[in-house]
């Protein structure tokens, strides 16, 4: 095992710079923190490339020996942690390759910025049975470090890409499978749309929603009723109810 005590070590520069998307674009790497995320990495058998670990830390029995570890100090584990009280292990993993062959069921989501949101509306299609998740363009990067913690792990479970949503839409509406947006206006209510096993739903934005040439080429779109004063849902939220509304009870 290699052991690096300095933050000042090249190594470490180098894994700090995977906190930044563009070191992270160059490199093809990104970075896991936690106990639990390494452990899906190594479960989903992921590209890791290296484990970084706490000299105070114990790496748990039956963790992939194979992968390299690097032993560092407390000092080098603040430094490249993006979190407030690193759990003590780490690793560097190659982006993740995605294939989307026969894909039935998806997620699209248009520019939504938030991390916390997006890693949760992937976590949320992970538990729903999706097959696929599509990045439009403005949304966060997806191996930004809260968007990575907030899918616990659901980004080794089912491919997540980024693409144009007009081809995806048009690509699913050929093959025969309705694609739903969200809406205010123009729009039903949600408990009227057939229940599928094949659909695609399409959100956006916190602020502005979905651009409206990309609602202008849906099946239909759909609004979830507000019973209460508050003026609309979180998007993480709308796509949680939706995602299990829309699909047929497997």
């Amino acid at each position: 095992m290699k052991r690096i005590e300095s933050p000042k070590n090249a190594r470490v520069k180098q894994w700090k710079k995977l906190l930044t998307k563009k070191g992270r674009d160059e490199t093809g790497l990104f970075l896991l923190e936690g106990f639990h995320l390494v452990e899906e990495a190594i479960k989903s058998n992921a590209p890791l490339v290296e484990l970084i670990v706490d000299e105070r830390t114990a790496i748990p029995p039956g963790w992939d020996a194979s992968v390299p570890v690097v032993i560092v100090t407390e000092a080098v584990m603040k430094t490249i942690s993006s979190t407030e009280t690193p759990q003590g292990i780490a690793a560097v993993c190659r982006k993740l390759p995605a294939e989307l062959e026969g894909v039935k069921t998806a997620l699209l989501i248009d520019a939504v910025q938030d991390p916390g949101n997006l890693g949760t509306m992937i976590r949320t299609a992970d538990a729903a049975g999706i097959d696929a998740v599509i990045l439009g363009e403005g949304c966060a990067d997806l191996y930004n470090p809260k968007v990575v913690r907030a899918t616990q792990g659901s980004l080794f479970h089912l491919p997540v890409v980024n693409g144009d949503l007009a081809q995806w839409i048009a690509r699913f509406k050929e093959q025969g499978i309705p694609v739903y947006g969200t809406a205010l206006e123009k729009a039903v209510d949600y408990r009227t749309v057939p229940l599928s096993s094949s659909f695609a739903l399409l959100v956006g934005n916190e602020g502005s929603g979905i651009r409206p040439e990309l609602l202008g080429l849906t099946t239909e779109n759909v609004y979830i009723p507000i019973y209460g004063q508050a003026e609309s849902l979180n998007v993480a939220v709308a796509a949680g109810i939706l995602l299990y509304s829309l699909q047929a009870v497997r």
